[in-house]
């Protein structure tokens, strides 16, 4: 096996601006996002800054001189705060004089957002040997397109744009929508421009040689305060602070001397901070940006549980977040029943309308039961019955939608068919409407039952009983016999005796949909399989037809709709992979979850070690990077937290506060990493500092610090 943990070479790194993905430059906090290129620029498209689902700013580009200043270099800083491009100018046009030549001037673009909106320190240096007149230029715009727009979606009517109103340094643009609702965004500059329009700002700055100068801006909801220095840095100081707080959360991962692995794991730390928003019901991880900035239940579940043995308050905020929205009537159009947790929520203007569904949407048929899992896997990792005791109505809830409406025929299992045109034709994390098919390749007649889902309902079922069991509830016998009989059911209704391999799903007649997908994985994870069919499944996915060399594919190759570079056929998700490790891992294997996790490494490092949501799933090429899905969200949740869940996995590590143990069970490491360290792993009230390492053939693990009554139980 080679080193896949070695320095990242120098032509891998050079294939960083081949992929596509260096042009998206995310920063968020809260509900507020922007999208730019790597010169800072915003110029449609998919770009702009956002807010709750609408564009605030959609262009927002700089010329020196009538031309893009030459790039030198640009990036987000490591802790997902800053973006800063540095760049030099072209030749300045002549000002009375002489031109200026190229490269006297250095431009850094300096940005962060803080409370709904963007601050920026644009910095001119004069490096020349005589003074020059700089002519800079910003070109701006506010369309308030709502993020469906923004993504294709076409609309047949539109509110009023109102014509923008200038104030001397200040451009404000406002529109009343459909919904009655008066949206605004102002651009404020520092400096009085020289000739200021609705759409342009132009400055001439007179720059001694030697000398710099700094011009701030500032661009959000509504009116803003004049900007200057003592506000762009005392504002940049809380948004550091804040990022610096989510970061602290939990335990802390670090691998030995390895640094690039260390960038990956701090990387991944810090896109999970990035995209956590603490709301009143606690921390909560949002989606991904640019599409998915929003609470999705599925999507934070997950990411959760990946972060759940280094911090728990993930999964705390999760359930909180999503119990208060627990459905609790039957909506067609908002594919909700009583019971039901949430799979989408929207603030944009069209869905406040309704003319898309997703202001608060309930079409995934796999959330409710990964939300009673999830409460399940919290209570034994934390014992912390008494934020249980407070959800326990949401959970039998939920346990209620699974018995009298996510099965709708009576035959024991979860499925679903959209109740409404508007809603999603496939409704579990495959989401995208060719995913489930016939091994023909046919589309299914409904309702569609999932394999995964059905280890999903396994899992609440098993969960209910155990929390039911400490809890005292009577109920807790039925609902482990329940999760049972699911088992029973899945084993004998989805198993092909003749591929080895469980159907992806059952049809509305009960019959097989006999394609061959990376669901079965995530069945592993649940724990559902014996532990022979579980031994067919791995061997199968870790062969050529689901590993592409950088992780596992979706669908195996060889399938009716089998396509690398599809959304859900063919393409490898980070997350998938990892579920399907730790899946693999349940039953005892430890050296293939290293070698997939060396391969999501690989991936990793020609991505500038920010996995994106999912990338093609074509095989690996000695001396190739993988290849970029050209939309995928980057950063993505579930992603960034792949590496976290597959790091337990691989070091076969689970925690049972109620009994102060961390449990370690034959663990591993992967090929070229020989020493690891957990610091601040919180169990109850005792805390405990792991340290991993190889020795020989054989991977040991010893603590470090401890306090309280926390104990290592390590076996293998």
């Amino acid at each position: 096996m080679d080193d896949v943990f070695s320095v990242q070479t120098a032509a891998a790194a050079e294939t960083n601006d081949q992929d596509g993905l260096e042009t998206l430059m995310a920063l968020k906090d809260c509900d507020t996002f922007l999208v730019a290129d790597h010169w800072g620029d915003v110029k449609a498209g998919a770009d702009g800054l956002f807010n709750s689902d609408t564009r605030l700013l959609s262009r927002y580009t700089l010329t020196v001189g009538r031309a893009r200043p030459s790039r030198l270099s640009s990036g987000v800083t490591k802790d997902n705060v800053f973006f800063t491009c540095h760049s030099t100018n072209r030749p300045l046009p002549p000002m009375g004089g002489r031109s200026a030549p190229a490269g006297v001037l250095h431009l850094e673009r300096r940005r962060f957002l803080w409370e709904q909106r963007l601050f920026e320190r644009v910095r001119m240096v004069n490096h020349g040997i005589e003074d020059i007149l700089l002519p800079l230029t910003f070109e701006f715009d506010a369309d308030f397109a709502d993020i469906f727009q923004v993504r294709g979606m076409a609309r047949l009517e539109r509110g009023e744009m109102h014509p923008p109103t200038l104030d001397g340094r200040r451009v404000t643009f406002s529109y009343t929508g459909l919904d009655g609702a008066l949206r605004t965004s102002c651009l404020a500059f520092s400096e009085p421009p020289a000739r200021l329009s609705a759409n342009r700002a132009d400055f001439m700055f007179s720059l001694p040689k030697g000398r710099s100068l700094d011009l701030f801006i500032e661009c959000g909801l509504g009116a803003s305060d004049q900007p200057d220095q003592e506000r762009w840095r005392w504002h940049s100081i809380l948004a550091r602070l804040a990022m610096r707080r989510r970061l602290r959360r939990g335990a802390i991962v670090e691998a030995g001397r390895n640094p690039v692995l260390n960038d990956w794991l701090r990387q991944s730390r810090a896109d999970i901070a990035l995209l956590t928003t603490d709301l009143p019901t606690g921390p909560y991880p949002y989606a991904g940006v640019p599409w998915f900035s929003t609470p999705f239940g599925r999507d934070g579940i997950i990411t959760a549980w990946q972060m759940l043995w280094i911090d728990p308050s993930l999964a705390k905020g999760v359930l909180t977040y999503l119990a208060a929205r627990q459905a609790t009537e039957t909506n067609p159009f908002m594919d909700s029943a009583p019971g039901k947790i949430m799979h989408e929520t929207r603030g944009g203007e069209m869905s406040v309308l309704g003319e898309v569904p997703f202001g608060l949407y309930y079409g995934g048929v796999d959330t409710t039961c990964l939300f009673i899992a999830l409460a399940g896997a919290y209570a034994k990792r934390t014992n912390d019955y008494q934020t249980i005791r407070a959800l326990w109505p949401n959970l039998i809830a939920a346990a209620g939608w699974m018995a009298d409406y996510g099965d709708s025929n009576g035959d024991g299992l979860i499925d679903y068919a959209r109740a409404a045109e508007t809603g999603l034709s496939n409704q579990g994390w495959k989401d995208s409407e060719d995913s489930i098919f016939y091994a023909d390749g046919r589309y299914p007649k409904g309702p569609i039952a999932l394999l995964e889902v059905q280890g999903y309902a396994f899992a609440a079922w098993k969960a209910l009983a155990e929390m039911g069991a400490v809890l005292g509830d009577e109920r807790a016998p039925a609902w482990a016999a329940r999760a049972e009989t699911v088992r029973a059911l899945v084993e004998q209704r989805y198993w092909m005796e003749d591929e080895g391999f469980y159907a992806i799903a059952l049809d509305g007649d009960g019959a097989q949909c006999r394609a061959i997908g990376s669901n079965a994985g995530h069945l592993l994870f649940t724990g559902l399989p014996s532990p022979e069919r579980a031994a067919l499944v791995t061997r199968r996915m870790l062969t050529a037809e689901f590993r592409s060399g950088w992780g596992l594919r979706t669908l195996g190759k060889g399938q009716a709709r089998f396509n690398p570079m599809s959304y859900h056929n063919g393409s490898v998700w980070p997350h998938d992979t990892a579920l399907a490790a730790a899946g693999m891992a349940r039953y005892g294997e430890r050296r293939a979850v290293a070698m997939l996790m060396g391969e999501i490494y690989g991936s990793a490092t020609h991505f500038q070690m920010r996995l994106p949501e999912l990338f093609c799933g074509f095989v690996r090429e000695t001396g190739e990077p993988p290849i970029a899905y050209p939309v995928a969200c980057l950063p993505q949740a579930w992603a960034a937290g792949s590496v976290f869940l597959m790091l337990q996995s691989v070091l076969g590590l689970s925690i049972d506060a109620a009994d102060g143990v961390v449990e370690v069970a034959n663990p591993a490491l992967p090929a070229g990493l020989d020493r690891l360290s957990i610091t601040r792993l919180q169990v109850g009230d005792g805390i405990i500092d792991l340290h991993f390492q190889r020795l020989d053939h054989h991977v040991v693990v010893m603590p470090r610090e401890r306090s309280g009554t926390v104990n290592l139980r390590a076996t293998g």
